[in-house]
């Protein structure tokens, strides 16, 4: 019990501190106190009832044929301890007859409750217990076993548990009537298994037992050990000292902070976890919130969310607001040039694929002793993707609130009509009379005013944190997709599993193309990462050179808003892990950044990058060709986002591979330019008008119909226009506050 009694002597310091610190005697003492505070309450439950010590059993569940019986033989050997099969060992012996022989004399629905009684008559302690694979369609007797143990799934392809069942020759299970297919009950089954396992064992197709055996092994101790994957700031500095304490942050705390303290941002402090080849094959067929689920338990230790909330969250965020059952499907355009669609979300952009999800991953995390406001800077899609995503919670929606900053007159009308028209009752729009780098940086001063951030807790009980993709929560759900479209390429027989291929972004912030890194990290064979710019070339020009310079350069309007962004953030994350995480240098680099406007990378670095990255910038002019010739060629619309990403991709892939590009928004965002691009004449009609004109042409992608209907709502909503200052925007925040929290 030492965590335990950890988390409550924690507790009890903090309580003293809280006492002190409500009389606003210490300001900055209160804003960390609040957040340890926090984590001990956040952890507390999982110490006194998870930690695995010598009386806890493993407990194996599947479907029949998953293993379940000869894997727990092979776990009870190694860890010499008692073994329970219970068919063998439970109802067989509480029948006095078979399994088969009472399922034949009670029939389906008697037969679950049966078995249901004899498990709640039964305990252990210390033991590997192997379930049937009906067991879990019981919630008591499993409330039962879940009180005393530690439940892994065995997730077998489904091909091999139908084959199994084969060559055992059963031909009837618990639930199967005549006319149901042995494949649609395992199908149905799933959705009890996913209700109940602690942990997940994916098991390769042709895996032996002893394999196996050694994953839920592995599995288990991850899961006892829940102190092992932690974040860190990328201006982290090691100890030389080994045995000095490494300041890190659980998954939980890094989605609350957004921003590290440092000013650097959140990464993980060990290794991205990695899929091995046959654990990747096994996802080919799998749906996108499969393949989700799968990889970001990975990515999430289940100390911070149990896989069984998780998967509730990522069906709540995937399952009935994306227009596209795929939620992100594949598309060959031509050659050798794939379209990875990310626009069939509810706002139209590839920022609904994590602003669907990060919400609801917010709310699970945050204590209960504060309120939050989350503050988000956009470019275009990500303000009314963050004010749809919050505004759908239904876990302490009233305790969480948004406000974001967009740049008045530095995003397309529709998207600028969007944003507004998105805000809700936790939510609003300001716009801000600068461009997005202004209303990012100031965003990041207003974090590391801790003056600032203090007094917010202090007078009104409010913690800030971020939803741009400087928060790792917003960042994580990014690389599903990209994982995902390669799968969806071997799916469809266009490659197999194994074969490389590239993929190109339109990239500002350095976040989409980032995801892709880390995708590649997990194990999907990604070769080169094109990085496609507008004429707001900054990224193009720093991996060809190494030199990143803002001097004398404005930011420049184009067609492509979103990435109209000279200050990119998540580069700092790339830096850090091609600098061997060297947190001293990103200290030295980006302060350079904020003070020169300029730095300059060492030759050996600067060849790093360009192992893996390659990169070039699209003109205005090359921009509306690009979206006319693939519609004259293919009948394909390209937003111009996307067409900026062709343009380069044309340019610089060798075509020895494909090369998956990144259709960030759908072209109704963007109608004016693509009616120019078009050489459509009635330019100056209004939205409505414009979108059914373009989908009088019957192209693909089809109108999006959530975007045709924001055309059409007739009210149009407040919103407020500040000055480009920081302390402005401070104001703005604390009003907000005390309207939505006092």
């Amino acid at each position: 019990m030492l965590h335990f009694n950890r988390c409550q002597h924690l507790k009890k310091i903090t309580q003293k501190c809280f006492s002190r610190i409500h009389v606003k005697t210490d300001k900055h003492a209160h804003r960390f106190l609040s957040r340890t505070f926090a984590l001990a309450e956040l952890r507390k439950s999982w110490y006194s009832t998870h930690s695995l010590v010598g009386d806890k059993n493993i407990i194996l569940m599947g479907p029949p044929g998953a293993g379940k019986t000869t894997v727990g033989r092979i776990i009870g050997h190694k860890l010499g301890c008692c073994v329970i099969d219970v068919d063998d060992d439970i109802l067989e012996k509480t029948w006095n007859m078979s399994v088969s022989e009472k399922l034949q004399d009670v029939g389906n629905e008697q037969f679950l409750e049966e078995e249901g009684k004899a498990v709640l008559n039964f305990s252990a302690s210390g033991s590997v217990i192997s379930l049937t694979g009906s067991n879990p369609m019981h919630d008591a007797s499993m409330w039962h076993l879940k009180k005393n143990g530690i439940i892994v799934y065995l997730d077998v392809p489904l091909i091999d548990i139908i084959h199994r069942l084969e060559l055992m020759k059963i031909g009837r299970i618990v639930g199967q009537n005549s006319g149901t297919s042995m494949k649609d009950l395992l199908k149905f089954r799933r959705q009890y298994y996913k209700k109940w396992y602690d942990a997940r064992v994916v098991c390769e197709s042709g895996a032996s037992p002893e394999e196996v055996a050694d994953k839920v092994l592995n599995a288990i101790k991850r899961y006892q050990d829940v102190d092992s994957e932690t974040f860190i700031s990328t201006r982290h500095v090691w100890p030389k000292d080994c045995e000095q304490k490494v300041s890190a942050k659980f998954f939980s705390e890094a989605v609350i902070e957004g921003l590290a303290s440092d000013g650097g941002l959140f990464v993980p402090a060990k290794e991205f976890p990695k899929l091995s080849c046959g654990e990747w094959k096994s996802l080919v067929g799998a749906t996108y919130i499969e393949r989700a689920q799968i990889l970001l338990e990975r990515c999430i230790h289940p100390a911070d969310i149990p896989a069984a909330r998780l998967g509730e969250m990522i069906e709540t965020a995937y399952g009935e607001n994306f227009a596209c059952s795929k939620i992100a499907p594949v598309r060959h355009l031509s050659g050798n040039q794939f379209i990875l669609e990310l626009f069939h979300g509810p706002t139209g952009s590839f920022k609904d694929l994590s602003l669907q999800l990060m919400p609801h991953i917010f709310a699970h995390c945050i204590p209960s002793s504060c309120n939050y406001m989350i503050l988000v800077a956009t470019s275009g899609d990500t303000g009314s993707a963050v004010l749809n995503g919050f505004s759908r919670l239904n876990k302490n929606k009233q305790r969480i609130a948004v406000v974001t900053f967009f740049p008045e007159n530095g995003v397309s009308d529709f998207q600028k009509a969007q944003i507004i028209n998105s805000q809700r009752e936790n939510g609003w729009a300001v716009g801000v009379e600068s461009d997005f780098d202004f209303c990012q940086t100031a965003i990041k001063r207003i974090f590391n005013d801790s003056d600032y951030t203090g007094f917010l807790t202090v007078e009104y009980g409010t913690i800030l944190s971020s939803a741009n993709s400087i928060n790792w929560g917003r960042l994580l759900p990014q690389v599903v997709y990209h994982a995902s479209a390669y799968l969806d390429l071997v799916s469809q027989g266009f490659i197999s599993f194994g074969s490389p291929v590239d993929v190109c972004v339109p990239t500002g912030n350095f976040g989409n193309i980032l995801a892709a890194v880390y995708a590649k990290m997990m194990g999907i064979p990604i070769r080169k990462f094109i990085c496609a710019s507008n004429q707001n070339r900054v990224l193009t020009d720093f991996i060809k050179t190494g030199h990143y310079d803002l001097r004398e350069r404005k930011l420049a309007q184009t067609f492509s808003p979103s990435i109209d962004i000279l200050k990119s953030s998540n580069l700092e994350r790339h830096l850090y892990l091609m600098a061997n995480k060297d947190g001293q240098l990103m200290t030295k680099l980006f302060y350079q950044l904020e003070n020169q406007h300029h730095f300059q990378l060492e030759k050996v670095l600067v060849e790093k990058i360009q192992q893996d990255f390659v990169a070039d910038w699209c003109s205005e002019g090359e921009c509306l060709a690009a979206i006319n010739s693939t519609y004259n060629s293919s009948g394909y619309i390209l937003d111009p986002h996307t067409a900026v990403a062709k343009v380069v991709a044309d340019r610089v892939q060798d075509k020895t591979c494909p090369v998956i590009i990144s259709s960030t928004a759908h072209y109704s965002k963007f109608a004016p330019a693509i009616m120019q691009a078009l050489k459509i004449k009635e330019i100056n009609e209004t939205s409505s008008s414009q979108l059914y004109l373009l989908g009088s042409y019957n192209a693909l992608p089809p109108l999006h119909e959530a975007l045709l209907e924001r055309t059409k709502q007739q009210e149009k909503m407040e919103y407020q226009v500040c000055a480009a200052d920081v302390n402005i925007l401070k104001s703005h925040v604390e009003k907000l506050i005390q309207n939505q929290f006092m």
